[in-house]
């Protein structure tokens, strides 16, 4: 009898030894509580690998953290003079700066959050194959450094608010209350693009077109009943639907309690709830599901 023949037959029962003593792959996947309870033991290892990324980013620039808040204001002054001043989008929409400022602050939130969730598995491959640990760690501090940033563009929204005439209203105690509906919605999505990103080598390339797109679609600079209906004429479904864009209701509801002559349908503040607890949910569902398969090839 050969030497293969020997040996065959006792690496094929070494499966069956380690079933029989209850050893499995370490990369294997747990059971989704104990995912749950792994990332929750390593919260501390996330956030101080979220804050060590937003100290490093802005490390080697001469303004440092102040992109943070100069970045998106930059932004917004371009889509102001073309969108305001010269396309006439700020017709009809009281204290436009205000409008506009805060639909580009929430909608730049979630844009940053997917867009790095895409690349959160894809960009770190050196050390998933490394070490062992929850892979959602990665998409959860990508999402919390986006919300540390956007804690500062919120401080200097608040500001600007109250520079354009705004009053401090009771309803500004709801906004943490948006902010955390949309990290949930945030957290689910980016776990969702993180697997995505894993899988398709051709999503980074996707990805400008699919957020300009989204950009446009959610009323970020104009007000979009007024537009949709007003002026394109269009169905009162199709303004309909891009209220219950995720992206347009945070926007909105936001805008709801900052500007008091701004009033949205009422749907948005149910669109938020549903569409949060539902993206984190299959969000976190749907990443687990190929916890094991991070990595490899």
């Amino acid at each position: 009898m050969s030497q293969l023949e020997e040996t065959a037959p006792e690496s094929g029962s070494l499966a069956e030894l380690a079933r029989k003593h209850g050893l499995r792959p370490a990369i294997a996947r747990p059971r989704f509580p104990a995912y749950l309870r792994q990332l929750w033991e390593r919260r501390h290892f996330i956030l101080t690998y979220a804050t060590s990324r937003n100290v490093s980013k802005y490390s080697g620039s001469a303004l440092g953290q102040l992109w943070q808040v100069l970045t998106p204001l930059l932004n917004a002054a371009i889509y102001y003079v073309m969108f305001g001043l010269i396309l006439g989008g700020s017709k009809n929409i009281p204290n436009y700066p205000a409008f506009l400022l805060t639909g580009m602050f929430v909608f730049t939130y979630t844009q940053r959050t997917v867009t790095a969730g895409a690349k959160s598995i894809s960009g770190n491959l050196s050390l998933i194959r490394a070490l062992h640990f929850p892979r959602a760690s990665l998409p959860l501090a990508y999402t919390i450094q986006e919300l540390q940033q956007l804690a500062v563009s919120m401080g200097v929204l608040l500001v600007i608010v109250l520079i354009t005439g705004e009053p401090i209203s009771w309803f500004w105690l709801m906004v943490p209350v948006v902010l955390l509906l949309q990290t949930m919605f945030n957290i689910g999505a980016g776990l969702i693009m993180a697997r995505l990103g894993a899988s398709l080598r051709d999503l980074g390339q996707l990805l400008p077109f699919i957020m300009r797109t989204w950009l446009y679609a959610s009323g970020v600079f104009f007000a979009i009943h007024d537009k949709v209906v007003g002026s394109a004429g269009l169905p009162e479904w199709v303004a309909t639907a891009m209220y219950l864009n995720p992206a347009a209701s945070f926007i909105e509801f936001m805008r709801d309690l900052l500007l008091t002559r701004h009033t949205p349908p009422s749907m948005v503040w149910l669109s938020c709830l549903c569409w949060a607890v539902v993206t984190l949910v299959g969000g976190f569902w749907y990443f687990w599901r190929a916890e094991d398969r991070y990595g490899r090839g």
